[in-house]
């Protein structure tokens, strides 16, 4: 890399932006592949749901995005690498022209796993060139796409995290992508604690009002459109859990029938449930019977109430104390209401969290509050505290762990404005049948998570690390 600011006495804002982006996009590149090493060139290209892409179109799709906003808009003259690439790694900008359909992706074996690594490093050296190239006014004009870009390409590492998992437990062997990925101190000391599964949480107390949400906008780091413009809403007062329901919360909701008393559920979520045999978390199985496995046992240890599930380390027992993940928002809301709660608002999170966090700020390395997250490479989430262990009047996890349903629809916020052109479709043309989810989870990079950030997702959704946090 070429150190641009060491070129000149008093580097200019432009150059220390150039730098730093410089810096960043190498390392982001590089995480993404990191993830890839212990793939088999099999495993790159499976697609068993429509909404879980293979590994190796991440790996292509990011690149298409760097050359069709960054350099084909800012190189003069550009000439793409292989143009019908934009065609089959173009996801959903209509503006940027036509895309191959999305539930065939697993039906792209062309470019093979080696040319779409070989795709990645012309993009990377042409992205280089630019950095080193581009004058001052024509870098200002691409930084804040490049960013973009980033935080794009950390959005599909969790993707490619989620997905690969999806993919793998369809596999009656329920085949590990690293062995090892559990063997870590919190999960030993986790499962040689006394269990805090059954024990009530400690509720929060917060105070309502007029309270400000949203990002606060230019010179306090990167958002996404859809954060904006921070505005007021008015909080009745409420209490929040210090941590998100367990695996022995869970348990003893299935165990008092809670899938099949449709007065806990939405009239949509029962007959989801009921017409697809919903009837544990995601990854969840007893007897050795997984999923749609029914007909295959597998040795797998159990652990609370008889139940395994399936992780990116094979089956395990599950913990009584790690948060219930992989739920959707139907199973959230029927839980909560089983307990006699409910889901948060998306700003009642919101306003809780950046009482101790300033809204714009990813967690910090080592905040002993934050979950386990994609720099941790555990891909799985952490408990929370025993009761004796905890910090009084703080919430556990609430960044990293488990995305976090609330009960808030995905929708504009007053004056919301959508990025110009083709980026314009990055989040807007989505607020439809969608519940906004907040906090990160074991699959989000850490320099991506923030308290503003607003992920979602159609109710249904469970192959995400989904998991919910009561309030009343």
């Amino acid at each position: 890399m070429t150190t641009l600011a060491s070129q000149s006495a008093s580097p200019s804002p432009v150059t220390d932006r150039r730098d730093d982006l410089y810096r960043r996009f190498d390392q982001v590149r590089d995480t993404t592949e990191a993830f890839c090493r212990p793939l088999q060139v099999e495993d790159y290209v499976l697609q068993a749901h429509e909404n879980a892409s293979p590994t190796k179109w991440h790996l292509a799709h990011t690149s298409w995005f760097f050359e069709k906003f960054v350099l084909e808009a800012h190189v003069p003259n550009y000439e793409p690498f292989r143009r019908p690439y934009y065609f089959l790694f173009n996801s959903y900008y209509n503006t940027a022209g036509p895309m191959h359909c999305r539930p065939n992706r697993g039906l792209i074996s062309r470019p093979t796993v080696e040319e779409t690594y070989a795709y990645r490093r012309v993009v990377n050296e042409r992205v280089h060139a630019f950095f080193d190239q581009a004058s001052d006014v024509v870098f200002a004009e691409a930084a804040d796409v490049i960013e973009l870009g980033l935080h794009h390409e950390q959005q599909h590492q969790e993707l490619m995290v989620t997905d690969l998992k999806y993919n793998f437990s369809c596999n009656p062997l329920l085949p590990a992508y690293r062995d090892d990925l559990l063997d870590t101190p919190e999960h030993q000391e986790g499962s040689q604690t006394q269990a805090c599964g059954s024990v009530t949480p400690e509720w929060l107390d917060f105070q309502g009002g007029l309270v400000e949400v949203g990002h606060p906008g230019n010179g306090h780091g990167f958002s996404f459109d859809n954060e904006h413009p921070r505005h007021r809403v008015f909080l009745h007062a409420f209490q929040l859990a210090d941590r998100c329901v367990t695996n022995a919360e869970f348990a003893a909701f299935i165990a008092d029938g809670g899938y099949e008393r449709h007065e806990l559920w939405l009239s949509a979520g029962y007959a989801w449930a009921t017409q697809r045999n919903i009837t544990q978390p995601l990854y969840w199985f007893r007897d050795g019977a997984q999923g749609n496995q029914r007909d295959m046992e597998i040795d797998a240890p159990t652990g609370v109430d008889g139940w395994s599930e399936f992780t990116l380390a094979g089956p395990r027992a599950v913990h009584p104390d790690e948060p219930v993940s992989h739920l959707s928002y139907f199973e959230a809301d029927a839980f909560a209401r089983w307990a006699g709660a409910r889901l948060p608002t998306e700003f009642e999170w919101e306003h809780a969290v950046t009482q101790t966090q300033a809204p714009e700020a990813p967690p910090q390395t080592d905040d002993p509050t934050r979950g386990s997250m994609l720099d941790d490479a555990r891909f799985h989430p952490v408990p929370g505290s025993n009761p004796s262990q905890a910090t009084s009047n703080q919430l556990q996890h609430a960044i990293g762990n488990l995305w976090e349903w609330t009960s808030s629809s995905y929708a504009a916020y007053p004056g919301y404005t959508p990025l110009p052109g083709a980026l314009g479709e990055y989040n807007g043309k989505f607020m439809c049948n969608q519940y906004v989810l907040r906090g990160g989870s074991c699959a989000t990079p850490i320099s991506h998570a923030r308290p503003t950030y607003r992920n979602f997702f159609s109710p249904e959704s469970r192959w995400q690390f989904a998991g919910l946090r009561l309030a009343r």
